[in-house]
């Protein structure tokens, strides 16, 4: 039995279709029917009903599907870990990061924490913060790092660090000497404010903004990389936590100004994972040494 004849069912039995099979696979339309006609002979048994040029799965085949499916993925899944054992890997360890913190946090802290364990297959899997929490409960992923704190019991949450709240603005003309002072109430009224690119602080910061300044105008844009790069083309501002403008600030690309209308909250950072062990606790002083010292 050849694995391509199965991996040529499973797409079949998922499809119906043998025409968008041999689209999907890449290979000729009569080479599929081949390949399901070896496997039924090789089996002894008709996986599929063909009836005016369409087919469905009989009993034996719908059976067989997921035996089939679980078999490959088996096999890939050995392919997978035997090319990593080439490469020197003998542990593999799979984190959830938000956006948010992987443009940000997670370039600073993969030179420090893949040097200290070569012997480590690091996975990341950039998710919404909102998912990471069942990701680590389901153990899909080994770990993660969420804006969000965990709301269930079985996973501790760990503050990995806490990031003061900036007013941040396209960089102007002038230096920090010799630039005019900024009227933090004008800006908001001629600026388009970009918010809900961060799950906690934005329903509170505009109730408050509202209060003092009725009439603003906003823009929902949900992922802070983008809001980036709307205020470095002078298309408006936003509050942005310090870790996500800290380089471009010290580069010139963008620019803080003093927020004076009432004070800014904090945002902190979690770590979450079901158990605490060694490698955890080293990603964990990657990030707090590497990057917020």
């Amino acid at each position: 039995m050849e694995v391509q004849w199965l991996r040529t069912f499973v797409d079949a039995a998922e499809t119906l279709n043998f025409r968008k099979t041999s689209e999907r696979l890449l290979m000729s339309q009569p080479s599929v029917t081949v390949h399901i006609r070896l496997l039924e002979e090789n089996l002894g048994l008709s996986l599929f009903k063909r009836s005016h040029n369409r087919v469905s799965l009989t009993e034996e085949g719908r059976h067989f599907k997921g035996k089939a499916q679980k078999v490959l993925e088996q096999l890939d899944g050995s392919v997978e870990e035997l090319h990593a054992f080439a490469q020197g890997y003998r542990k593999k360890w799979t984190l959830a990061i938000s956006p948010l913190m992987a443009e940000t946090v997670l370039p600073y802290v993969l030179r420090s924490f893949t040097e200290q364990h070569p012997e480590v297959e690091l996975v990341i899997r950039v998710e919404e913060s909102e998912a990471i929490e069942d990701l680590v409960e389901t153990e899909e992923v080994s770990a993660g790092i969420s804006a969000l704190p965990p709301i269930g019991r079985t996973i501790d949450p760990l503050v990995v660090y806490e990031d003061p709240l900036l007013f941040i603005l396209p960089r102007d003309a002038y230096d920090d000497e010799t630039g005019p002072a900024i009227s933090i109430e004008e800006t908001l009224r001629k600026s388009i404010l970009f918010t809900h690119h961060h799950p906690v602080f934005w329903e509170e910061l505009l109730e408050k903004l509202r209060l003092q300044m009725p009439g603003i105008r906003t823009m929902k844009v949900t992922q802070a990389h983008i809001v980036k790069r709307f205020i470095q083309e002078g298309l408006g501002t936003s509050f942005l936590p310090k870790s996500m403008v800290r380089r471009e600030l010290v580069e010139g690309r963008l620019m803080e100004a003093h927020f004076d209308l009432f004070p800014l909250p904090t945002v902190s950072t979690y770590f979450l994972t079901k158990q605490m062990g060694a490698l955890e606790e080293d990603f964990v002083e990657c990030i707090q040494s590497v990057y917020f010292t």
